[in-house]
């Protein structure tokens, strides 16, 4: 069985048709720009361009940058229009295409691609991912559950959320050395792991791809490694979400 998986973020929107079995993509990703103006309307037409791109008929799962609850109801919408929370994302897109939609938080897909076929897979007990880039996402499994929505990029360290101290932005942005922002990293993760206990923790996003020079300085108390799946993540996960809703088997 094929998935449409589409992922959207403040500045690209990326989607592919995917193998649900395996995992893999069985098209080209194609990536449009984000909207300047990403309001509804104008960001529906973006998920409308894709659907034709494909000319998909079938399930369609979405990645969208915010909590999302009750199947598609936006509470938080971050880089993207403020016109976007309280709205319908799923009656948005179903809407304008009349195709089955599953929304989803864009790092909870990720981490479901992850836990379904990546580093995660087969890994017993609590499982986080964080990604890392412009914020810091999260998604938290128990025995391969996902506890959606979990948004703890935004806990504080000295008075500043931890995307504001410990991002991949922050560390361009400032220019800090692999050690210098190492030392950040590791006192956000040693506070996440006060507070949960992971027995692995999963560090994705752009920068994953430097692993290398950066996660051997880090000495939280639980083994920390890369995603595997990396910027294809949020397309897979968000594919396979939409697998998992009742109507689509």
């Amino acid at each position: 069985m094929e998935a449409l998986g589409i992922d959207i973020g403040g500045s690209g929107i990326k989607g592919a048709v995917v193998d649900l079995g395996n995992g893999s993509l069985v098209s080209e990703r194609q990536r449009l720009k984000t909207p300047k103006e990403s309001t509804p309307a104008v960001l529906t037409e973006s998920v409308v361009e894709l659907i034709h791109h494909f000319d998909w008929k079938g399930p369609v799962g979405v990645g969208f940058p915010g909590i999302v609850c009750g199947g598609g109801l936006i509470l938080t919408a971050a880089n993207l229009s403020d016109d976007w929370v309280g709205r319908d994302a799923r009656a948005e897109f179903e809407a304008a295409t009349t195709l089955t939609f599953t929304i989803t938080n864009d790092a909870d897909a990720a981490g479901i691609a992850e836990v379904r076929f990546g580093a995660g897979k087969d890994v017993p007990g609590a499982v986080l991912l964080l990604t890392l880039g412009t914020g810091i996402g999260s998604a938290f499994f128990v025995n391969g559950t996902l506890v959606p929505n979990t948004e703890l990029g935004h806990i504080e360290l000295d008075g500043q959320t931890a995307e504001r101290y410990a991002s991949s932005r922050v560390r361009e942005k400032s220019k800090l050395s692999w050690g210098e922002w190492a030392q950040r990293l590791d006192r956000y993760l040693e506070r996440l792991h006060f507070y949960l206990s992971p027995d692995l923790i999963i560090l994705g996003g752009g920068v994953s791809r430097h692993h290398i020079e950066f996660i051997p300085l880090l000495g939280v108390g639980c083994p920390v490694i890369p995603a595997q799946l990396r910027n294809m993540a949020g397309i897979i996960g968000a594919a396979l979400a939409a697998d998992s809703q009742p109507s689509l088997t």
